[in-house]
């Protein structure tokens, strides 16, 4: 029989490595810039994710983390606070929050059951009870599309693809040059 629970929770550890392999390496600057029309920068991304680990897998659960996250004790999340880094805040020290974060998630996973229940407090009505398998499945989703994103973002600074760290050469570039031409025939 499948457990459902090791199957999200393996599918999480993947997207959570996709997110740090995004910023691996990446200078200050880049990590910090925006590179969308709506600011969408990597250590913002890694920023945001640790206060979903937080409060999904923690405070959900009666299971606070031992940081904490200043951007949400003074409410300046919901001001999008959690989607960029102060020039206090060291790009490090988020990693290493974003680490312990999930550390901590994994410890409320490993001991509890699927079916545990659970409250989001900033969820609205009978919404806001949940349970671990929900917020399994909501985390692994919100996770993979922040991976998504960041690997959209690093390709944007230095044409690193996702995994693929040889992604640089004639073959994208040549693909690139086919996407084109087939865009153009559009105009």
């Amino acid at each position: 029989m499948t457990d459902i629970k090791q199957v999200l929770h393996d599918r999480l550890a993947v997207m959570r490595s996709a997110v740090l392999a995004a910023v691996d390496g990446v200078g200050e600057h880049d990590l910090r810039r925006p590179l969308t029309p709506t600011g969408t920068n990597l250590i913002g991304l890694v920023k945001h994710l640790t206060g979903v680990e937080h409060g999904y897998f923690g405070d959900s659960f009666g299971r606070p983390a031992p940081d904490v996250l200043p951007w949400v004790a003074d409410g300046s999340v919901w001001d999008g606070a959690d989607m960029w880094a102060t020039a206090d805040e060291s790009s490090d020290e988020i990693v290493a929050l974003y680490r312990r974060a999930c550390a901590h998630s994994d410890e409320t996973i490993a001991l509890l059951d699927v079916d545990s229940p659970g409250r989001v407090p900033h969820w609205q009505g009978d919404q806001a009870d949940t349970t671990l398998g929900h917020l399994l499945v909501w985390v692994v989703s919100e996770t993979a599309q922040h991976a998504g994103h960041a690997e959209i973002v690093r390709e944007l600074v230095d044409g690193r693809a996702g995994s693929d760290t040889s992604s640089a050469g004639a073959d994208w570039v040549a693909h690139t040059a086919r996407v084109q031409a087939a865009a153009d025939a559009f105009r």
